[in-house]
């Protein structure tokens, strides 16, 4: 054979596959025209000679191809993270009597729906971030109590007589009069300040801290929103990665994938706890901000409430460019790269090629390559 052939690979030469490589390895790795691969952690590369020319070989090609693809590639820091919902609430009775109703765990609780009930009166959920300190009622002062009033009473289709302001009218005690009748409570015009329970949204009961009959006070449940988030405690080193907005896509358990948004980022960061024989600064170089993480679409958690799963992180995009899988990769001793193509006629010639990120099992390559050709791959 001359100089400038190359012979393809016999198949029982064929490296272990890309599944032997570390995942967070062969991700990680952001690798340039002048970076280096290292031989040991790319197991589905097989080796070639160096000096090796692109002048096609004469003998058929005897591996499998696959085509070189034109695509964008996302190389991904895979943090651990944990699913759970949004939120922790925990409910107040106020006022005096005995508890007659309670929900159970689980349940979900939406507006104007009754969160317990005392001496017979259902107490039901308001919306609004501010707790009612004082009973509403016509001639009080303006406030953000009354604004909150309104506005629940005009999504729960009472508002159509009131203006929703700060202002309690006589039009708002008429709106509260019709709402109190088709509650079946006394008409009286008046939210007294035990009469609701006020929370940011819908809740969903995680524990009951009561029991129907007991005195209304203190806890009577815990709770949490109803919106499915991830939390993953990232290292203060890598925040750079955690933009609002942007995607981040969640294995779950079983390996089930959805995709969620950064909802926020932590400014306060925790440092790893230590001991006596700890090292000085060993705590803060390993210190970490909580990410929060929404889920696109409610369903995409399945039925599972708490899991542990694995929050992906875009660390480079690069768009528009070739890729081939990366057990397509040959490693000269020189330490270059090259893939070998096949045309038409089943010829192959080898093909220098630079590297660029890896994503999954592919890599990005430049070179003397367009999309479609054939490269070769080892047999699995």
């Amino acid at each position: 054979m001359l100089d400038s052939e190359v012979e393809a690979p016999a198949p029982h030469e064929a490296p272990p596959s890309p599944g032997s490589i570390p995942r967070r390895r062969r991700r990680g790795m952001l690798l340039g025209g002048t970076a280096v691969l290292a031989v040991g952690a790319a197991g589905a590369l097989y080796a070639t000679q160096s000096g090796e020319s692109s002048t096609p070989a004469k003998s058929a090609s005897s591996l499998p191809t696959v085509s070189v693809v034109r695509t964008d590639m996302v190389n991904t820091r895979d943090v651990d993270g944990t699913l759970g919902y949004s939120g922790n609430y925990s409910v107040l009775a106020a006022g005096s009597g005995r508890i007659t109703w309670l929900p159970t765990a689980g349940d979900v609780i939406a507006q104007g729906k009754r969160v317990y009930g005392v001496n017979g009166r259902d107490v039901p959920l308001l919306y609004g971030t501010t707790p009612f300190w004082r009973d509403l009622k016509q001639g009080m002062t303006n406030g953000r109590d009354v604004l909150e009033l309104e506005q629940n009473l005009d999504k729960l289709g009472y508002g159509s007589g009131i203006t929703v302001d700060r202002s309690f009218t006589a039009a708002t005690a008429e709106a509260v009069k019709d709402w109190q009748e088709d509650r079946g409570v006394t008409r009286t015009g008046v939210v007294g300040l035990d009469s609701v329970i006020v929370q940011p949204g819908p809740i969903r009961v995680t524990e009951l801290k009561a029991v129907p009959g007991a005195p209304a006070g203190g806890v009577l449940l815990t709770a949490t929103g109803t919106e499915r988030v991830v939390t993953v405690q990232l290292a203060v080193s890598d925040q750079k990665l955690a933009k609002k907005g942007a995607e981040v896509q969640v294995t779950l358990p079983g390996g089930k994938k959805t995709k969620g948004r950064i909802a926020s980022v932590g400014t306060v960061a925790t440092a790893e706890s230590t001991n006596s024989k700890s090292q000085t600064g060993e705590g803060t170089q390993n210190a970490t901000v909580p990410v929060y993480i929404t889920l696109d679409k409610a369903s995409g958690a399945g039925d599972l409430e708490h899991a542990p799963v694995t929050a992906g992180f875009s660390s480079a995009v690069h768009k528009n460019v070739l890729a081939v899988p990366i057990n397509a990769l040959l490693a000269s001793s020189d330490s270059s790269y090259s893939v070998n193509v096949v045309n038409a006629a089943g010829t192959v010639r080898s093909v220098p090629v630079e590297l660029g990120i890896f994503a999954g099992d592919k890599v990005e390559v430049s070179g003397s390559l367009t999309a479609g050709a054939k490269v070769q791959v080892p047999q699995s």
